[in-house]
């Protein structure tokens, strides 16, 4: 087994990090499989929210909780040029597209179109751009028109085939990828985007089980079709579920949740934080 945590520095963690942090940490303890690794990435691509002081934080929360992983922690922001270098692949093989739209064309369009369905990350995306011939394409970027790389998610299921995954918690997945239509894979200011960057991790580190919560689950579909186009292992996920607050809201950092660093500045313990998170206190 060769599992990971894998947190953004956007903020302190709160107790929802903690939860899925010391599921992993205590799927990867129970594990009976030789050469078992525990590894640490740290999803840095969001240059306008990571910030050096959130890492430094989470660290330590990490190390409170108990935690030990290899190193050294990989850290997505140190290759963004490997992302890009299987984004021009998919793209040479004509299953990425470049995307000129505006958010607010975007919401216009489907607008005019009476709506459209809603994914994890928003409006699906009505295609504008898919049908642009390549001439056109090639006067747009010559230029200097911003634009970002979307999958062909119909050519890419051309390729694909129907696709499933295992899960622990809820068994064999039929993979849904048009749950996140025509996704994009290329944002303009990086070069790569959430989805690309940690299939590529996952694999490149050689990791086997991701453990991690279901608000992922949705992401799921689009990396097994991502993860078969490029041959790459398929995983065994674990999509545990998420812990929430009084009203059954999910807790997030932009809603200034209780953080780690104020429970253990107000004395909680580790074994303390695992009771409230109702997780058995390892041996």
């Amino acid at each position: 087994m060769i599992t990971r945590f894998a947190p953004s520095p956007t903020g302190l963690l709160h107790l929802g990090h903690a939860f899925s942090a010391l599921t992993a940490w205590d799927e990867f303890q129970k594990s009976e499989e030789s050469g078992k690794r525990f590894l640490l990435r740290i999803e840095d691509i969001d240059f306008t929210r990571c910030r050096p002081e959130f890492e430094e934080k989470l660290l330590e929360d990490l190390e409170w909780l108990g935690l030990k992983w290899e190193t050294p922690v990989r850290r997505q922001s140190e290759h963004l040029e490997e992302y890009q270098g299987v984004a021009d692949q998919l793209r040479e093989r004509g299953l990425l597209y470049p995307c000129f739209c505006t958010r607010k064309e975007i919401l216009a369009e489907i607008a005019r179109a009476g709506g459209a369905p809603h994914g994890s990350e928003g409006p699906i995306y009505p295609g504008i751009c898919r049908d642009l011939s390549a001439d056109e394409q090639a006067t747009r970027i010559e230029r200097g028109d911003e634009f970002a790389l979307r999958i062909d998610l119909e050519k890419a299921l051309a390729e694909t085939g129907e696709l499933t995954w295992k899960d622990k918690r809820f068994g064999e997945v039929r993979a849904k990828p048009e749950l996140l239509g025509d996704a994009v894979l290329a944002r303009k200011d990086i070069g790569t985007s959430y989805h690309l960057a940690v299939v590529c991790d996952d694999v490149w580190q050689g990791v086997t089980h991701i453990t991690r919560g279901e608000d992922l689950l949705e992401s799921t579909h689009l990396h097994r079709v991502l993860q078969e186009l490029l041959d790459f292992p398929e995983p065994k996920y674990f999509h545990h579920e998420l812990i929430t607050d009084t009203d059954g809201k999910r807790l997030a950092k932009r809603d200034e949740s209780e953080t780690l660093q104020s429970l253990r500045e107000a004395g909680w313990t580790p074994d303390e934080i695992r009771t409230r998170l109702q997780i058995p206190i390892s041996g």
